[in-house]
């Protein structure tokens, strides 16, 4: 055997055998990994979207609209209140009821803040009041993994959410809008490209967004996610 055919058998066609094993076991294994990583990253990106969602209902409440920014997001969560309203009493306690029936009989026009005096004085009482509570005392206080200055930004790579904001006429009435986006070109960054192209690809053909999307400004969903 000559010294070029012995090469081909023992060290060429080996490597050649072990890169083809290599192929196969990767065009197997790549879209699991791809798939394991994306699900991974989609649960960053929805808690994120869901963030911005509780965010902006609160935002709409103090100001009837939604806001067109999450800089003022930012701001409103940074300086901004909202209104709580607090249950005092109890409804289940019959002379707490019927002693507020009889206060408000006497004094149709006492304010919520006379009655939590009386309340505090002792009398039995059942009412609500209403409270302004910096938003950051209320919204995710117990959440130590927010961070509102990442609010901004698309999970793993850095690129800034999509949001927009509008008011639209639905069957006569105005309705205030809002959707927040993170594009997988964004959300899957660094991962295996041609298998992203091939998701998006997927998404476009059964007519839906290519990425994660809380909201629509063209289609009214009561602010759902596109996960949901």
């Amino acid at each position: 055997m000559s010294i070029l055919k012995k090469l081909l058998t023992y060290l060429v066609l080996p490597l050649i055998i072990i890169g083809l094993a290599y192929l196969v076991v990767e065009s197997v294994t790549a879209p699991m990994k791809f798939s394991k990583a994306q699900s991974a990253r989609e649960a960053v990106g929805i808690q994120r979207l869901k963030d911005i969602r509780d965010l902006q209902v609160a935002f709409k409440s103090e100001y009837g609209h939604f806001s067109p920014t999450i800089d003022s997001l930012k701001m409103f969560y940074n300086t901004g209140k909202i209104k709580v309203v607090m249950q005092i009493g109890s409804k289940d306690d019959s002379l707490a009821v019927a002693n507020t029936n009889a206060l408000k009989k006497r004094n149709p026009r006492i304010k919520p803040e006379e009655m939590l005096a009386l309340y505090n004085q002792g009398q039995k009482l059942v009412f609500q009041i209403e409270n302004d509570i910096a938003v950051k005392d209320t919204l995710f206080s117990s959440r130590r993994d927010f961070n509102i200055d990442s609010l901004a930004f698309i999970p793993f790579s850095g690129d800034s959410i999509i949001m927009q904001s509008t008011i639209r006429k639905v069957s006569g009435v105005q309705v205030p809008l809002f959707e927040a986006c993170m594009p997988y070109r964004s959300l899957l960054k660094g991962l295996d490209n041609q298998l992203r192209i091939n998701l998006d690809a997927d998404m476009r053909d059964r007519g839906r967004y290519e990425g994660l999307q809380v909201g629509s400004i063209s289609a009214p969903n009561n602010n759902a996610g596109n996960w949901e």
